[in-house]
């Protein structure tokens, strides 16, 4: 029967948490905000206008989330063409992918950006699908993006196996109902994800893949 393995990308796959802290950093500072780096390190991982809203407040002006949202694109964009894998992550995908499991991403990266986190990558061979931001309406933390993810995968939630790197990450595959794993190479404590929702907790896909047997993606 299929089983799918859905992965979040940024801080779970390729290395690049901190560089979306240092250029919303960035962008914040160019507009005239004063954000502290680590209240934007909790907020990674949220859709772009669910972070500015998540840090400035509900009553933040549409069209300066919008003109942040643009900065923060721009700047990170410079980073597309040396965004860093993390170790072991396209060994981890081809070994699942290899084992019978369906490798879906689920991210709220899209367009230009995917390319580049897939190219960093360099597992195109083992994933079949992605459910990005330009799919759904609501990002993590709601359930909608690791929900597209197994109807891309055909596959029922109790099939499946989501791993993330944030708390936003664990409360998506929770209200989706799948099995949560988290990894530690986003720099969220275990205990958070632990709390999260997060089943079993790993440092980062190299560590996973060298656990695999034991994980709960050795079967579904």
């Amino acid at each position: 029967m299929d089983r799918a393995a859905v992965f979040d990308v940024d801080g779970t796959l390729v290395d690049t948490n901190h560089l979306h802290v240092v250029t919303w950093w960035e962008a914040f500072r160019q507009a005239g905000r004063r954000v502290p780096t680590h209240a934007i390190h909790r907020a990674v991982g949220l859709g772009s206008d669910d972070l500015v809203t998540h840090l400035l407040g509900e009553d933040v002006d549409p069209e300066e989330a919008a003109t942040l949202s643009k900065a923060h694109t721009a700047l990170y964009g410079t980073y597309f063409d040396r965004l860093p894998a993390l170790p072991d992550a396209g060994r981890l995908l081809r070994r699942l992918h290899r084992d019978g499991w369906t490798v879906v991403l689920a991210t709220s990266a899209g367009g230009h950006e995917l390319s580049a986190l897939r190219r960093a990558i360099d597992a195109d061979d083992a994933i079949t699908a992605t459910a990005s931001a330009d799919d759904v309406e609501q990002g993590k933390p709601a359930p909608e993006p690791v929900e597209h993810a197994l109807e891309l995968a055909g596959v029922p939630a109790e099939r499946a196996v989501f791993v993330g790197d944030t708390v936003w990450d664990m409360r998506a595959g929770t209200r989706a109902g799948v099995t949560c794993v988290g990894v530690l190479c986003g720099g969220i404590p275990r205990a958070d994800l632990t709390e999260a929702g997060a089943d079993t907790v790993y440092k980062d896909p190299a560590h996973l893949l060298g656990a695999l047997d034991d994980s709960p993606l050795a079967g579904k």
